[in-house]
């Protein structure tokens, strides 16, 4: 029988239904990703061959785009740095998770697992490995965006792909997380502390008469 005692390294270990919910998330949640992107361009072409195509008039579409910023463009032109930087987080993620024990809590094992989905299918843009002779030097580093949407012509926002949004999707997950926590914490300090208040006293001993 484990031991009950929480410095026991027994009893941090991991339940492995956390190992499976996180592994399959995240896998297919990259498989998606990729192939997504490689269903989209080889339909639309690369960035530029094709107007774009509505879903919604004016509003959501399939553009193709390839991105060499970060999330939604965001530092164009560096995308050696990105894809180290993924390398390191998809390592801490797994050290926190599983050596941590994060992963003991539902909630941070579905949205790292978003993150690390995430993190896969862009990296694997990152090292170019969708890259050809021919395309763009810039592209050898870039990501494939082909998701569309806009307010209107003058408020575009960036093209993007399931894997931004699965990275969108885990960071507001660990947001919610975040705010959450302390309540939840409160909540429990307050519980007990009204536990032992409201606990019974125990019953006046009895002496034997003299």
């Amino acid at each position: 029988m484990p031991s009950e005692n929480p410095s026991d390294p027994l009893a941090k270990r991991v339940p492995a239904s956390r190992f499976l919910v996180f592994a399959t998330i995240a896998i297919v949640g990259a498989i998606t990703d990729l192939w997504t992107k490689q269903a989209v361009f080889a339909w639309r072409g690369l960035p530029g061959e094709r107007d774009a195509w509505w879903l919604i008039d004016g509003y959501v579409g399939i553009e193709t785009a390839v991105n060499i910023g970060a999330v939604f463009g965001i530092g164009a032109g560096q995308g050696t740095f990105f894809a180290i930087f993924s390398v390191i987080a998809a390592t801490g993620i797994l050290i926190w998770l599983f050596h941590f024990g994060a992963a003991h809590q539902w909630w941070l094992t579905v949205a790292l697992a978003c993150v690390t989905g995430g993190i896969i299918g862009n990296l694997y843009d990152r090292l170019g490995l969708w890259w050809q002779p021919g395309y763009p030097e810039a592209w050898q580093s870039g990501v494939r965006d082909w998701i569309l949407w806009q307010a209107g012509p003058n408020w575009k926002w960036p093209n993007f792909n399931i894997a931004d949004s699965l990275l969108v999707c885990g960071a507001g997950m660990l947001m919610w997380h975040s705010f959450r926590q302390p309540t939840s914490v409160a909540e429990t300090q307050s519980d007990e502390s009204t536990a032992g208040l409201s606990s019974p006293e125990p019953p006046p001993t009895e002496t034997s008469p003299r």
